[in-house]
């Protein structure tokens, strides 16, 4: 991230916070729902959160589904804050659409919603989404992959896409899709995957953001096209299993460009191991702790965040991170992404 975008998220974020005294004397519950509590993402999350609540006086809970696609967990963590009177939820929703009547009994009920890291479909399904801007991460990447190809290496490129969630696609179709532009993909409708037909695409499959999943997705594609030799991959994990799948075959070699999203330090320490090629990092403590804020600020004053200029939600930034930098597109090493990483 540049000085100037941490100047400036420093600066929005002190701008959201002055005025907010520490609550205490009118209690004000704010709760966190993830979608697992295992992932160093949703971790992190729940640190910022806590942290900020402890910082500003708010009384703080914690909900996580049992396993990424768990809507049921989460409609009854909303149902439970509902219950307990909470003033403001923070959520990383596992499926953006199901989710939406609930969040709607909870705003029915007054309380302030947040997406966290995916939005809502429809977006404004939420009061306000906090989030990388998925697209860019996606284009970062993309673009990354071509530039290193170079225009003969692109044009002939065989790419394997490992998303999350099939049925989930927000999240997945922006970070997918925004490769896909940055690579010089033609989209046709940017809004959603799979509609594409540029030869060069072997196919998706879906990890569920695990490294197991990573792992089977990859082996599974390599079926169809043993010549892969680009990977996008929507988290550090899956990039991680999709390597041990192609190290299994021997093309742990270099030929294979592996691309992922998340910025987490496992994800970074295999920037540096060459196992990933180009990472983009965004800032999950951030994020939580800037929408504890919002929660804050809402309970003393009603009133709502509003989204970044030009955009739908409010950007909490996002770094291009690789150990083999290209002409023409701004990045930063691993050396100096492990300062700033989670997990």
């Amino acid at each position: 991230m540049s000085k100037f975008k941490t100047f400036m998220l420093a600066a929005v974020s002190a701008t959201m916070l002055a005025g907010v005294p520490a609550l205490a004397q009118e209690e004000v519950l704010v709760g966190l729902i993830t979608k697992t509590d295992n992932n160093p993402f949703f971790v992190k999350m729940r640190e910022g959160a806590q942290a900020k609540a402890d910082e500003l006086g708010l009384k703080f809970q914690a909900f996580a589904g049992k396993f990424d696609g768990d809507n049921d967990g989460q409609v009854a963590a909303v149902e439970n804050l509902i219950s307990a009177g909470a003033k403001g939820i923070l959520i990383t929703p596992s499926d953006t659409k199901a989710i939406v009547p609930t969040i709607q009994k909870a705003r029915d009920a007054g309380i302030l919603v947040i997406a966290l890291d995916t939005p809502l479909d429809p977006i404004d399904a939420a009061d306000a989404t906090f989030a990388t801007d998925n697209r860019k991460a996606g284009h970062l990447i993309g673009e990354w992959a071509a530039k290193t190809l170079g225009p003969e290496g692109t044009a002939n490129a065989k790419i394997a896409f490992i998303d999350a969630l099939e049925q989930q696609p927000t999240v997945d179709a922006l970070r997918d899709q925004g490769f896909m532009q940055g690579f010089g993909i033609d989209v046709k409708d940017p809004n959603r995957y799979l509609d594409e037909d540029d030869p060069r695409i072997c196919g998706h499959q879906w990890g569920q953001g695990a490294e197991e999943g990573g792992r089977t997705g990859m082996e599974t594609l390599l079926q169809k096209c043993p010549d892969i030799n680009v990977v996008y991959t929507i988290n550090e994990p899956t990039a991680a299993g999709a390597w041990e799948a192609l190290k299994a075959l021997g093309k742990d070699d270099g030929s294979v460009l592996i691309t992922s999203v998340d910025g987490g330090c496992p994800g970074v320490e295999n920037v540096k191991a060459g196992v990933i090629g180009a990472t983009s990092m965004q800032f999950p403590l951030l994020m939580a702790a800037l929408g504890v804020e919002a929660v804050a600020e809402f309970a003393k004053s009603g009133t709502k965040p509003a989204p970044t200029p030009g955009l739908d939600f409010f950007d909490t930034g996002v770094s291009l991170i690789t150990d083999k930098p290209v002409d023409g597109l701004e990045s930063e090493t691993s050396e100096v992404g492990l300062t700033k990483c989670w997990g």
